[in-house]
């Protein structure tokens, strides 16, 4: 392990299966959320940071134009690379946890798209946690979510196909989980579960979310029911780390 020039300490293992300009892009991610470049927001020269990590300026320079493709830096020519300093979106998740009401206040406009789906049989993850036997027929649907015409997050989403027949077309007709569970009857749902943890992204995150490799996503475990307590969404949504933090509520489930 490398020592960085600030006295940090560097993650940059060259034996570790993943490339040293993405361990870099990753470094100086952590840089920023630490706090550790200067009150400018401006990034120590090319040079600087190849002889802080003990690469060529090459290796850097892939790292910047990964971090400038996904919006946390920009390069202004005769200048130099600055920190984007654009607010995060804070996501509530609570006992209501709806994407447009949670950005409502954010944000000036907020819509899912629908990415694909399909019926399949229910694995034994879904099948426990949607209540369902194995091989039960479930609809999956993979949707991204923008606001304010940014990507922010991408879910895969589990429903009975037997309770709600055709409900990926709704939800592509409405943009709205909550819109199209009303057209089934369900006026009202609650968050059940939330198990929340981060990885890198894989390579449909980074096509739809417009990330670059080595980008970070907080990935939220969610399992939602109705007011009998019957499960009726079982999701894992994928949020862009450096767009979105997740605050979790602590409000009741019968709080109205």
């Amino acid at each position: 392990m490398k020592k960085m020039a600030d006295g940090g300490a560097s993650t940059l293992e060259r034996r570790s299966g993943v490339a040293i300009w993405r361990q870099i892009a990753d470094d100086i991610r952590h840089g920023i959320a630490r706090g550790t470049f200067d009150e400018g927001g401006r990034l120590p020269p090319e040079t600087a940071l190849a002889e802080r990590f003990g690469v060529n300026r090459h290796t850097v320079r892939s790292a910047i134009a990964a971090l400038v493709h996904e919006g946390v830096l920009r390069s202004e020519q005769g200048r130099g690379t600055f920190i984007e300093r654009r607010k995060r979106l804070s996501y509530p998740i609570g006992a209501r946890t709806r994407f447009s009401d949670g950005l409502r206040d954010q944000t000036s406009a907020r819509r899912g798209h629908l990415l694909d789906h399909a019926v399949e049989g229910a694995n034994p993850r879904v099948a426990a946690a949607l209540g369902l036997a194995e091989g039960a027929a479930v609809i999956r649907m993979e949707t991204m979510s923008e606001a304010d015409g940014r990507p922010v997050s991408r879910a895969t989403s589990w429903f009975d196909a037997a309770r709600f027949p055709g409900f990926a077309e709704a939800y592509a007709e409405t943009g709205s989980i909550t819109l199209a569970f009303k057209r089934f009857g369900v006026g009202d749902y609650f968050r059940k579960s939330t198990l929340v943890s981060a990885r890198h992204a894989d390579n449909a995150d980074l096509d739809d979310l417009h990330l670059a490799p080595g980008a970070i996503v907080l990935v939220a475990v969610a399992l939602n029911v109705d007011d009998a307590g019957t499960p009726v969404q079982f999701a894992e949504t994928r949020f862009a780390a450096d767009r979105v933090e997740l605050s979790v509520a602590t409000e009741a489930r019968n709080e109205r």
